[in-house]
């Protein structure tokens, strides 16, 4: 597959409730979260799209624009939909986003490669990676196919990433991680400390 076809898409919308602040300028040994996946994934795309409600801070670079979601209030899904809107009246050639949080430091390029490398584009339009019995619903890989299909839904009151994927059908990619959990996410201020604890004992 190339990966010219897919958008790289940072979800950065949340209100980050449960976090008290917005999460994604947090720094964390000394750099912002939402450098920590933005590092990770720059080099894997052509372009790359954060849909932020904030004014926020990044490592800048030519390959990334930034927009608002389309509407607010509709949570990640509405943030996939924005970018599937964005590629629409841009006139990009993208087939495929790949969406990501921005809460997630320990996640690597390599988990990345590996979950593309085992899609067979051809099973589904959806596909989210399992790791260690978990399904990780914002680490996904949406076909703009699912455009009208997505808004329509939305518009209906849809709102829950899991219930929706179920839904429409969505192939899982399993992966086992034996040593620390790449996909842990700071929800809190005690999941930063512990993030901090981690990279202190690496």
């Amino acid at each position: 597959m190339d990966h010219n076809n897919i958008l790289g898409t940072v979800l950065a919308g949340g209100k980050s409730q449960r976090f008290g602040e917005d999460k994604s300028q947090v720094k964390l040994a000394g750099k912002l979260l939402i450098d920590h996946m933005l590092t990770e994934i720059i080099d894997e795309f052509k372009e790359l799209l954060i849909v932020s409600n904030n004014k926020i801070s990044f490592h800048n670079s030519e390959k990334i624009s930034i927009i608002e979601d389309f509407e607010k209030g509709l949570g990640p899904l509405g943030g996939v939909l924005s970018a599937m809107k964005w590629i629409k009246e841009n006139q990009k050639d993208y087939k495929w986003i790949a969406t990501f949080p921005v809460d997630t430091p320990f996640f690597k390029r390599q988990i990345l490669k590996d979950f593309i490398q085992n899609i067979n584009f051809n099973e589904s339009d959806l596909f989210f990676i399992k790791s260690n019995n978990t399904r990780h619903n914002i680490f996904g890989l949406w076909s703009i196919n699912l455009l009208d299909k997505l808004e329509k839904d939305l518009n209906n009151g849809e709102r829950k990433v899991e219930l929706w994927a179920n839904n429409t059908g969505v192939k899982i990619i399993n992966m086992e991680f034996s040593n620390n959990d790449p996909f842990f996410n700071i929800n809190t201020k005690e999941d930063l400390k512990k993030a901090e604890q981690i990279l202190k004992n690496d």
